[in-house]
């Protein structure tokens, strides 16, 4: 059965103008952000963003050089927090002499679990990732989804409040893929925050709660995925009597404004905004008949907000 978070009611992951400089150049500039309990949160950007050295920064292998950050309520790298944070980096490497029992043993004993603990839960992981008829073989024998799967169980093994995945469907199959997914779920469950870096932008819109979208080493805007285009940023709007100088007074509340055959396409910030541009065209004399919402996939929003070039 799994367990449950203990929750001290603080965020699982918060920072505060978090910054990091290597000599002069600026590697994260001012990263702010919170991370709920029980929440899976996806990490966005493009190449050279910040990302991984924001990560190191909250695990604390890297020192910042301004900022704060917070994990679990401590202030990021204290050791009582880090025992309670499982992570899986996108490179890792492991000792391929052991097994993967032996890997899930050391790594153990490294987390100070006792004996009896430690025995049951490496089975359980190992039968959890598919790896259980694997247990004894050596790593150097593993392909890189098997690599992939010992870990991903070396990142749950003390059930941690806060998991942190990069790249975690690396190298996976469909079939591992969905095991990843339904992991994450099940963590989620029991009170376990996830902290998501991948570049499948697919996985991460089935996957997380909320996503951060991170550029030139700050975050530009944080959005919800919510199921059922809830979260749709752009409109159609079927109307009559639309005239081209309506579309100024439009950029008011929107972006990408488009008028076509009488069919009015754009993007807002938030759907709250759409009364008011529906009130506006009303007044200026447009007869309104349609207004659709357009789901936006994740790649899509991802290209909107950061730029088409990962503005490089």
């Amino acid at each position: 059965m799994a367990s449950t978070c203990k929750s001290s009611g603080s965020p699982a992951i918060q920072t505060r103008f978090l910054r990091k400089l290597f000599g002069e150049k600026v590697a994260v500039k001012s990263l702010t952000l919170e991370v709920s309990p029980g929440e899976a949160f996806g990490f966005l950007g493009p190449n050279g963003a910040g990302k991984s050295t924001s990560v190191k920064m909250l695990l604390g292998l890297v020192t910042p050089t301004g900022g704060e950050a917070r994990i679990l309520g401590f202030p990021a790298g204290n050791v009582e927090a880090r025992r309670k944070v499982g992570f899986l980096p996108e490179h890792f490497r492991f000792y391929d002499w052991l097994s993967a029992e032996e890997l899930l043993l050391f790594h153990g004993r490294l987390y100070g679990m006792a004996g009896s603990e430690l025995y049951r839960r490496v089975p359980e992981l190992l039968e959890l990732v598919g790896l259980a008829p694997h247990r004894r073989r050596r790593l150097r024998d593993f392909s890189k989804g098997m690599m992939q799967r010992i870990g991903l169980a070396q990142a749950l093994l003390n059930k941690p409040d806060l998991i942190i995945l990069d790249e975690p469907t690396s190298g996976l199959d469909p079939a591992g893929r969905r095991l990843v997914r339904d992991i994450i779920k099940a963590e989620r469950s029991r009170g376990a925050a996830v902290f998501l870096n991948s570049h499948l932008l697919g996985e991460v819109e089935v996957t997380c709660d909320r996503v951060a979208f991170i550029k030139h080493g700050e975050v530009i805007e944080t959005r919800s995925l919510q199921p059922n285009g809830e979260n749709a940023t752009s409109f159609r709007i079927r109307a009559g009597n639309l005239r081209p100088e309506m579309l100024a007074g439009l950029e008011r509340w929107a972006k990408g404004i488009q008028l076509h055959d009488g069919e009015l396409s754009f993007s807002v910030i938030s759907s709250e905004s759409i009364p008011e541009i529906i009130r506006y065209l009303v007044a200026g004399g447009a007869n309104v008949y349609e207004v659709t919402p357009q789901h936006l996939s994740l790649e899509d929003l991802f290209v909107q907000i950061v730029g088409p070039d990962g503005g490089l």
